[in-house]
């Protein structure tokens, strides 16, 4: 098969298994040989925000200590290969196409006795546990796709440290209606006798988490919000210390624009930390606190605050919580000066929570809704009107993605600022326009 004929054929599959995606994904990996075994460190990530930044810092401080790293995150941004990489280069077009065949023959066939067709992010994930397997990556790190407990990356055999990063209302359709029981489905991730690390910048969400992972047998490592403090906040980085002291050091910096993403960034130092206290360092790997001072400072994670062009700023927030880290960051960047809005939004989201807080953080100069080329989107008419339902006058509809940025753009005056969020299918979709240009 061609890279584009697989391209297609993983497009038409469903997103989800129609069975426990976990129990599915277990017996795939059984029949592939357990690839998921190979790599020595395995680091397994959940929550709600900064999955993505957290596992890039990770891996960007593992490829800093020299150990070849394979990286599974989702969604992809521009393409499908981005949601595969080993030290920071996708899979390349032919490497997809053929590991997708290699992986297919070995799972099984998609329709089987074991319990039907192969999904979506199933059949990603397993493509890269092969590839890394191939590869001899020395370390994996993995993010979850939806959830935790029932989620195809939960069949992981052999994993070294789990981490749950902040924990938010999103998916309440399938996670649950509160943030309990979503921070549950997230700690499903939790293995006996592997450390837990996780966010706890939300108290309710971190006691659940706290009794998941003790039942489950796992130890319990909380980052508390007084765990780290931003000390210098600058265009372009951020400078933030810890409580504890990771190989001598406790500063460090890295380069984003969101006060959102030092969290993020601690929690990966903290991940460290307990791995080296914990002595769950796989033989033949070694981070320093130069390393881990490199490897967070050199990571960069697209879409997250991005200044995209001069006073353009592109973000993937696509919830509540992710809007008001969003709107934190606006506010700190702009500094006061006039901002105007470019949203779009999926139609599963809670986006009149997301269109409430939009409104009332930023007094917007202008607010333009657009809609970007997906099942779920939110048709922008509608999301405009909850804009004007909420007291905002100039608000434009605009569905073509390239033609809103474009007249977003055009009223852009100088010293002004330009804010885009909603939705990574958004971010995606900007860049694969080639929009900026």
């Amino acid at each position: 098969m061609t890279y584009q004929e697989v391209c297609a054929s993983i497009e038409r599959r469903g997103y989800f298994s129609k069975q426990a995606a976990s129990e599915h994904a277990e017996k795939c990996l059984e029949r592939m040989g357990h690839p998921d075994k190979k790599p020595g460190l395995v680091i397994h990530v959940a929550g709600t925000n900064g999955k993505g930044s957290v596992c890039s810092f990770l891996a960007s401080v593992l490829r800093e200590a020299g150990v070849r790293t394979g990286l599974f995150t989702s969604p992809h941004l521009v393409r499908i290969n981005e949601r595969i990489s080993i030290d920071g280069e996708p899979i390349s077009d032919e490497d997809f196409a053929r590991v997708y065949e290699e992986t297919s023959r070995a799972a099984g066939r998609l329709e089987d006795g074991d319990g039907g067709d192969i999904a979506y992010f199933e059949i990603l994930f397993l493509m890269a546990m092969q590839y890394f397997s191939e590869r001899e990556v020395g370390a994996a790190v993995i993010e979850t796709g939806l959830g935790g407990t029932l989620d195809a990356t939960n069949a992981l055999a052999s994993t070294t440290v789990t981490v749950i990063t902040s924990i938010g209302l999103d998916h309440t359709g399938i996670l649950g209606e509160t943030v309990e029981e979503i921070a549950a489905e997230k700690a499903g991730i939790a293995k006996a006798g592997v450390p837990c690390v996780y966010s706890a910048s939300d108290p309710k969400a971190a006691e659940v988490i706290r009794a998941r992972a003790e039942a489950a047998g796992a130890s319990a490592y909380p980052l508390d919000p007084e765990d780290f403090r931003i000390t210098a906040l600058a265009r372009g980085e951020i400078a933030f210390s810890t409580s504890f002291r990771y190989d001598g050091r406790a500063d460090f910096s890295i380069r984003a624009a969101a006060p959102y993403q030092a969290s993020n960034a601690a929690l990966a130092a903290f991940v460290f930390y307990i791995l080296r206290e914990t002595g769950r360092f796989p033989e033949g790997i070694k981070v320093s606190g130069q390393q881990l001072a490199d490897g967070l400072a050199r990571m960069v994670w697209a879409a997250r605050m991005e200044e995209i062009r001069p006073r353009v700023y592109l973000d993937g927030a696509h919830n509540p919580q992710g809007i008001a880290g969003f709107l934190e960051a606006a506010r700190q960047i702009s500094g006061g000066a006039a901002c105007h809005l470019l949203f779009g939004v999926m139609k599963d989201k809670d986006y009149s929570s997301m269109i409430h807080l939009l409104a009332g953080g930023i007094p917007w100069k202008s607010v333009t809704v657009t809609a970007p080329e997906e099942a779920r989107v939110l048709v922008s008419e509608e999301a405009a009107a909850l804009f004007r339902r909420e007291g905002l006058s100039d608000v434009k509809a605009e569905p073509v993605v390239g033609t809103a940025l474009g007249e977003v753009l055009d009223r852009q005056g100088d010293g002004e600022y330009v804010m885009i969020c909603g939705s990574l299918y958004l971010a995606g979709e900007i860049r694969r326009r080639n929009a900026l240009k």
